[in-house]
């Protein structure tokens, strides 16, 4: 299993820590090339430009690619967000290519008919931090655009990339990647998806419209409720509770899917949910939503490798609402089984039931599944990568 939420944010020099599941380097035994050739299509049926940041692979400063696949570095001189000091939009016609160095906790940025304004502060430690687009506040400059992205990272182990929906829908991207022996593909969301997507949503009633933005009388992205925690709060109470009723009674089996860990048996004591040393008290609905707060909050310098295996499969199995089902996580899920409480993530239903595949991140850890062979998360990674095509379609 490759984690998008561990993988994305490795440099080099983090490379020797474990990850929980599949061993990034596992598969591949000769080193990612230094650049790798990014093709950007541009299937929108208007004017596109895109945006490639991250973080440099070699010393972790900000970084933008410029048009003629030259690295630009921001640098701010205060704590006040400060504009870029130039414009590193690429424009994208039908399609253009360029080099990429090696980077982490990157992304590329599509949008359609204006360009996106980042910004740069100085961070405590005197780096230069990138201020991105923001979806959430209606008083930001990009706000109303159509825009979207996709994250990467490419350092010496591997090219990994994904498309997330862990924020939110908006206009679809796909990921095609050619590498030494084959091809990977994730076609994405279809045009007209988040049409449909905010639809379904309007439909669920409750709080689930709230998760619809517009602009201009358009759907401009439909968000995830993690941003709308507030209008959720203890929307999951009583299937927690219903949970909890559960394993005290009887052993919640959590496959680690870990040699050196195993299988972990947890029950329910003294209104904690314990595996051995590990113990987790009762999430809130922020805390599923998210993955990322309460006992799902993550401290990789003091966790715990057994509590860095057991979150994901917990967090993964509350979203898919599964666990009054299956007392066997991951093993004994069947994706069909998914989201079917009435009481569940649908805004991670409605995405997955509008991928062609029905894959793609609809919340941080959509990776988790019952076995190495089987993938409900979107993602493209190869050690030897040739070619990455991003692909840009018509948000309707």
């Amino acid at each position: 299993m490759v984690s998008r939420r561990r993988f994305l944010a490795i440099s080099t020099a983090a490379l020797s820590a474990p990850l929980w599941g599949t061993a990034v380097a596992a598969p591949f035994t000769a080193p990612a090339p230094q650049h790798l050739r990014f093709r950007l299509v541009n299937n929108s049926r208007r004017t596109a430009y895109a945006y490639i940041t991250g973080e440099a692979d070699a010393d972790g400063r900000a970084m933008f690619l410029r048009p003629d696949g030259s690295v630009y570095h921001p640098a701010a001189t205060g704590p006040v967000p400060q504009p870029l000091g130039e414009d590193p939009a690429i424009p994208v016609h039908d399609s253009t290519e360029v080099m990429v160095p090696r980077m982490y906790g990157a992304r590329v940025y599509f949008v359609t008919d204006d360009k996106l304004e980042f910004l740069a502060v100085r961070a405590g430690d005197g780096s230069t931090a990138v201020v991105h687009p923001n979806f959430v506040a209606d008083t930001d400059p990009n706000f109303g655009k159509n825009w979207t992205f996709a994250e990467f990272t490419l350092n010496s182990v591997q090219l990994y990339a994904n498309i997330s929906y862990v924020d939110f829908v908006a206009a679809p991207i796909g990921l095609h990647l050619r590498h030494a022996g084959g091809t990977q593909e994730v076609p994405g969301l279809p045009s007209g998806a988040i049409d449909n997507i905010a639809s379904s949503l309007r439909a669920q009633g409750g709080s689930w419209p709230n998760c619809v933005q517009e602009a201009n009388g358009n759907t401009v992205r439909v968000l995830n409720p993690n941003h709308r925690a507030d209008d959720f709060a203890g929307y999951l109470r009583d299937y927690v509770d219903e949970v909890w009723a559960k394993y005290a009674g009887e052993p919640l089996i959590v496959d680690s899917q870990r040699d050196d860990i195993g299988i972990l048996r947890g029950r329910v004591e003294g209104g904690e949910l314990v595996f051995g040393a590990e113990r987790f008290a009762k999430p809130t609905t922020g805390d599923i939503w998210g993955c990322n707060s309460g006992p799902f909050a993550n401290n990789p310098a003091t966790d715990s490798e057994e509590r860095k295996a057991i979150v994901p499969r917990l967090a993964a199995a509350f979203n898919r609402t599964t666990l009054l089902i299956n007392s066997e996580q991951p093993h004994g899920e069947d994706p069909a089984t998914f989201y079917r409480h009435p009481v569940t993530n649908h805004y991670a239903r409605v995405v997955h039931e509008n991928l062609p595949d029905g894959k793609g991140y609809a919340f941080a850890y959509d990776d988790v599944s019952a076995n190495a062979n089987e993938d409900h998360s979107g993602k493209v990674n190869h050690g030897d990568p040739e070619l990455l095509t991003l692909t840009l379609d018509s948000i309707r």
